[in-house]
């Protein structure tokens, strides 16, 4: 199937309230060119320079989410233009893109990163963490940048099981959050959860965004 046709599958199963985020990285701006053309807006990158690449040389209407591990010092490619931060993983992350989108004179929404897999190769904080960060109350003194909900990564895993028991988690967590510290602020209602091998778990526990890429444009293409 092509990339019109698998998009087409997948906007079809998805509820009402539940975006997809079609995940380009590393793959050409034909293929993003050829998603776009048939009806898709919102495409996640997760390096900063061939974003801000791919940002120069496509329609200047598509709509840019961040989804990788974010350095500091890649933050000033992207800040201008990006739509969404799904990866704020640190204290000093949220700092830093607060500082820069101050910068450029814009309102950033981000999400908070929270680690809910087994693997200890992915990033994000605890929930302990998160905690602390939001009892501090410094996310209330950052005029630049909205905190709009959660991100989460499943465990790598063919145990459906587990990936239920982790979304369902951050799913509760999200509820938790949004009572104690958010519940004025109607802005924060998204859960960015669930990839191309579990979206559909991720949407039976509230996801609000699913990151799918390679069941629309296939594996990924290593080019220069």
């Amino acid at each position: 199937m092509n990339i019109t046709g698998q998009l087409q599958s997948i906007w079809n199963e998805l509820p009402a309230g539940v975006r997809l985020v079609a995940v380009s990285k590393l793959h050409p701006t034909e293929m993003i060119l050829e998603a776009y053309k048939a009806g898709q807006k919102i495409f996640g990158e997760n390096k900063a320079q061939e974003l801000a690449k791919k940002y120069e040389d496509l329609p200047k209407d598509i709509e840019w989410h961040f989804i990788g591990h974010l350095q500091t010092n890649k933050i000033k490619y992207i800040i201008p233009f990006v739509a969404m931060i799904h990866s704020i993983d640190s204290e000093k992350l949220l700092l830093e893109v607060n500082k820069n989108a101050q910068k450029a004179g814009r309102k950033v929404n981000v999400l908070l990163q929270i680690h809910i897999a087994k693997e200890e190769t992915k990033y994000g904080f605890s929930p302990e963490e998160c905690l602390d960060l939001l009892n501090s109350g410094v996310h209330k003194t950052l005029d630049a940048v909205c905190i709009r909900g959660l991100m989460g990564m499943a465990t790598f895993t063919e145990d459906m099981t587990a990936v239920r028991s982790e979304f369902n988690m951050l799913s509760s967590f999200f509820k938790k959050l949004k009572q104690d510290f958010f519940s004025s602020a109607p802005d924060f209602n998204e859960l960015s959860i669930g990839m191309s091998e579990d979206y559909h778990e991720a949407i039976a526990a509230g996801s609000t965004l699913v990151r799918i890429g390679s069941k629309i444009f296939g594996e990924r293409q290593y080019y220069s």
